[in-house]
């Protein structure tokens, strides 16, 4: 074997249920010292420190802040922007400078704090946390959303995923009431994974009857979409083979990237050839695997990213994997159950498979998804050094990007929806509707506002139906065409 071949040698998981719990920083110093503890690894020899960003707390700076409490000098840190393909991203990085020998050993941590957040919000107080960024910096987005969706008000998650979830519903054919029953039978085992994590957010499994609870985002239900305020942190080490040699780690606690690619969709769900698909997925399965040099069969398990069902559901349609298959979807319990830490839960499913091919030998299939269901890694783990890496040190080629269909920001006239969902406030009413409309010359965001409109679109198929539309040069208002 190649003396630079890497290894993941440390993992490390925490999750503090009493609030207030600690700051981000102080969970970062927590899992990094438990980490490089699991691999015999002094923290202050450290080449490389990187650290998914956090939505809790924008520090000065945060790699900076973490190595000083370590006392560690890496030559190489890195902060990354807001994405759930982030910590893949980050591990393949080290991983490809390992292998390189630019790196002899990576840190790889994230952590959020939003359940504290959650609870100083409550009690009226302001987070009594350290090394605040002073000026606060943007949000950190790789790319801000589109300004039609900003002045839709089409922005979280919890729309724009139902909307892809609806077009998938209509092109497959399912009714209304069949894709939610089916939903809540593919993600009832996940909460059976999660009771059974000691580390998972909610600890309870659950009927596919319990899971069909008040709406969020129609059709989305509070118990099938990611819990988002959780406090939780992960982190990884990473080494050369020869480094952990030199340090005494066993054989059968290393486990090897065997491949990984990336791939992006549309950054505007709106412009996205078939809201229904992701040929990005299936590229990224692809290369994935055939770097490994494995397939789908080969895999003894499986953690597929779970934010919402369309994630799960185009990436078994791009895979060929059944959603009820015996290994299930899930080693961690998912993002619904396991919890959702914003950009850190690939860093959890990646400890916890490294820990499930230390226990038990084999391959093991991770995925992530970031932003709109936008971008995608697919990551092969096992127990037996092979395959070939993907990527550099200073990031990732992606493997497929898709051709954008033109967003058209204001539109007047009939069109026929492509997608939709409905937004519930907390109390659970139905308050506004977004679509995403065929119009000429590509697509066009409305909001449908009338209470009976919002009611007949959960009662009847609306994608595939002509809307009319109005607009006052910034948001487009649909209704029905009579």
């Amino acid at each position: 074997m190649d003396p630079r071949t890497p290894c993941l040698i440390g993992i490390a998981q925490r999750t503090i249920r009493e609030q207030p719990g600690p700051e981000p920083l102080d969970l970062w110093e927590s899992v990094a010292r438990a980490a490089a503890d699991d691999a015999r690894l002094p923290v202050g020899r450290l080449d490389s420190i990187q650290i998914v960003h956090t939505d809790s707390w924008q520090y000065d700076a945060p790699v900076g802040r973490l190595a000083e409490r370590l006392g560690a000098t890496p030559r190489h840190q890195v902060y990354s922007k807001v994405s759930g393909t982030a910590p893949q991203l980050l591990i393949g990085a080290a991983a490809a400078g390992i292998a390189a020998g630019e790196l002899e050993s990576a840190l790889v941590t994230g952590a959020e704090a939003l359940a504290t957040r959650r609870a100083y919000r409550k009690a009226g107080e302001h987070a009594p946390w350290s090394h605040a960024a002073d000026p606060r910096p943007p949000y950190g987005w790789e790319r801000p959303p589109h300004p039609s969706a900003l002045a839709h008000g089409l922005f979280l998650p919890v729309h724009t995923y139902p909307i892809m979830e609806t077009a998938r519903r209509a092109a497959v054919g399912l009714a209304i009431q069949d894709e939610m029953r089916e939903r809540a039978r593919i993600m009832a085992p996940m909460t059976e994974v999660a009771a059974a994590n000691p580390y998972a957010w909610r600890r309870v499994a659950r009927t596919p009857d319990e899971l069909l609870d008040r709406f969020v985002g129609w059709p989305y239900t509070r118990s099938t979409v990611a819990v988002l305020e959780v406090d939780q942190a992960a982190a990884v080490v990473l080494a050369s083979s020869r480094l952990a040699d030199r340090l005494g780690v066993p054989h059968d606690q290393r486990v090897y990237l065997r491949g990984w690619a990336y791939a992006e969709d549309t950054w505007e769900v709106a412009a996205r050839p078939a809201l229904s698909s992701s040929p990005a997925v299936a590229a990224a399965a692809r290369a994935a695997f055939e770097r490994a040099g494995l397939g789908l069969d080969d895999m003894h398990a499986l953690d597929v990213y779970s934010c919402f069902a369309i994630a799960l559901r185009q990436a078994c349609d791009a895979i060929g994997l059944d959603p009820l298959d015996p290994r299930g979807l899930t080693v961690t319990g998912g993002l619904p159950y396991a919890g959702g830490p914003a950009s850190d839960y690939v860093l959890h499913s990646t400890a916890t498979m490294a820990g499930l091919l230390r226990a038990q030998s084999g391959h093991g299939l991770v995925t992530g998804v970031g932003m709109h269901l936008t971008k995608h890694t697919y990551a092969v783990w096992s127990s037996e050094p092979g395959g070939r890496l993907g990527g550099r040190l200073g990031g990732a080629t992606p493997v497929h990007t898709a051709e954008e269909v033109p967003v058209v920001a204001s539109y007047s006239g009939v069109g026929k929806v492509a997608g939709y969902t409905v937004a519930h406030g907390p109390g659970g009413a139905a308050e506004k509707g977004f679509l995403v409309v065929e119009v000429p010359g590509g697509r066009a965001y409305a909001v449908v506002e009338e209470a009976d409109l919002l009611a007949e679109a959960e009662e009847r198929e609306l994608v595939g139906r002509e809307v009319r539309v109005a607009t006052d040069g910034k948001v487009n208002v649909a209704s029905w065409v009579t």
